[in-house]
């Protein structure tokens, strides 16, 4: 049976708007991981942020979607959101390229390693990051995700690179401590991969 969790963190101190992401992929890409991280580290820095976790029982290959709301006051979205603002597919086999509830004009983050940028269409602002490749080649194959976490942060200054460090690093449990260095190495993978895109702008 599919798990749906809602997660709502709010800080005691709010700091405008809030930004809507969809994060799909599938089972064994550390969606879920991601997802985490991202809300960790955003009330960290005094944000508002809501995680919703939507996932089959498989543990690899399965879909794994979430859903990170993010704001500067509390939140009005519904856990489970109408439309959202920004889009990371890590993988498209359950979905497709464009999730359904993308607001036209949103950023649409793609792993092209896996997802063709091609068939996105124009009605959204795609960047395209190949990176299940780039993770392989800094020896992290299991970090794609962070890759793309990395991409999403300098593409929006939603949150601060150490913020998300620290809250990845908070997440893993101990006989997955090791591959913090290599989570944070894509991290600066993604950021480095999109610094000929504008920053969006963040709550």
């Amino acid at each position: 049976m599919p798990s749906k969790r809602s997660v709502n963190c709010e800080p005691a101190q709010a700091v405008v708007d809030e930004l809507a992401l969809l994060i799909i992929g599938i089972g064994g890409q550390g969606v879920q991981l991601i997802g985490k991280t991202l809300a960790l580290a955003a009330t960290a820095e005094g944000k508002h942020a809501m995680l919703a976790a939507d996932y089959g029982g498989e543990m690899r290959g399965g879909p794994s979607n979430a859903s990170v709301v993010i704001g500067s006051a509390p939140l009005r979205s519904l856990p489970v959101l109408p439309a959202a603002d920004a889009a990371i597919v890590a993988n498209h086999k359950f979905t497709g390229v464009v999730p359904e509830r993308l607001r036209p004009g949103s950023l649409l983050l793609l792993n092209s390693s896996i997802v063709d940028p091609e068939a996105a269409g124009d009605a959204h602002r795609v960047v395209a990051v190949p990176a299940t490749a780039m993770a392989a080649k800094i020896g992290a194959p299991q970090a794609g995700g962070f890759v793309l976490l990395g991409a999403f942060a300098a593409l929006t200054g939603l949150v601060e690179r150490d913020s998300l460090v620290e809250a990845m690093t908070s997440l893993l449990p101990p006989y997955r401590r090791q591959h913090a260095g290599t989570n944070a190495e894509a991290l600066d993978a993604g950021a480095a991969a999109v610094t000929d895109h504008a920053a969006l702008g963040a709550p």
